[in-house]
């Protein structure tokens, strides 16, 4: 089982030719083991124990290998938990932040951000569940299934502009439907995350261990199991239903999708 089972990846992976010189040489001979995902993990939940500078010592790289091109998805998991630390901070009033993470940690996890020339990650995480935003980026047939040494997998890999462009429809779409709004600020902030990163970026979405979870609920409730996971098609129907202004199309979509998603999300209570 992966070090931390419950989490799902969205990464962007960039060309070899869009990195720094040092970081071309340190990178474009690197062995592809098909285990740079666990040990992110890892690392992860060494600095959530023992926080370390976002400038601090350069971590790891997710390698893709492809049409004989190398893509790299740079882990920058200090510089997740920085933002991470920002994202939390906004969420809470000022005076309460304190009782949450002492001034102490703060200033190890903030000490030299502002030498960070890119503080943009590649990568975005969410536990126990993925949000539909992320599945409207691919199709279903960019999607692969299968078993690892660590269980059970799915993961979906599409291009940057295949992603932004259907990112750019889906929100045209609920902007014409609802209007500004939550949803449609969701899209509009991943658009803009996805246009910060190469043209000839790939993108990639990682059920992670969430893959296993999804696979026993499915069993649970009768299904065949993972191969019965059918949320991007679910997104993909739930938007052409907002496009075609037909509300009972769009909303089975979205139920079918978020009814799944529930009982994956329930082993965070039983867990």
């Amino acid at each position: 089982m992966s070090a931390t089972p419950y989490v799902a990846s969205l990464r962007i992976y960039e060309p070899l030719s869009a990195f720094a010189a040092v970081d071309r040489l340190r990178w474009q001979s690197i062995e592809n083991d098909g285990t740079s995902i666990n040990r992110e993990q890892e690392l992860a939940l060494q600095r959530v124990a023992h926080p370390e500078p976002p400038a601090g010592r350069p971590d790891g790289v997710h390698i893709l290998d492809k049409d004989g091109v190398r893509y790299l998805s740079p882990w920058a998991t200090a510089t997740r938990c920085w933002a991470a630390l920002d994202n939390f901070k906004d969420s809470l009033p000022s005076t309460v932040v304190p009782f949450f993470v002492s001034p102490a940690m703060e200033e190890v996890i903030t000490a030299g951000v502002d030498l960070l020339e890119d503080k943009v990650p590649h990568i975005l995480n969410e536990t126990w569940a993925i949000p539909p935003r992320w599945f409207i980026l691919f199709s279903p047939e960019e999607r692969t299934r299968g078993e690892n040494q660590f269980g059970l997998f799915s993961t979906a890999l599409t291009s940057i502009t295949n992603a932004k462009q259907r990112c750019d429809a889906a929100h045209d779409t609920v902007l014409s439907a609802f209007g500004d709004g939550p949803v449609e600020q969701e899209l509009e902030n991943l658009l803009e995350w996805l246009e910060m990163f190469h043209p000839e970026s790939r993108v990639e979405l990682d059920y992670g261990g969430l893959a296993n979870y999804m696979d026993k609920a499915l069993r649970d409730s009768g299904e065949v199991g993972l191969d019965a996971d059918s949320s991007i098609e679910d997104v993909t129907h739930s938007v052409a239903g907002l496009a075609a202004a037909d509300g009972m199309m769009a909303g089975v979509g979205y139920q079918r999708l978020m009814s799944r998603w529930r009982l994956v999300q329930a082993f965070e209570q039983a867990s």
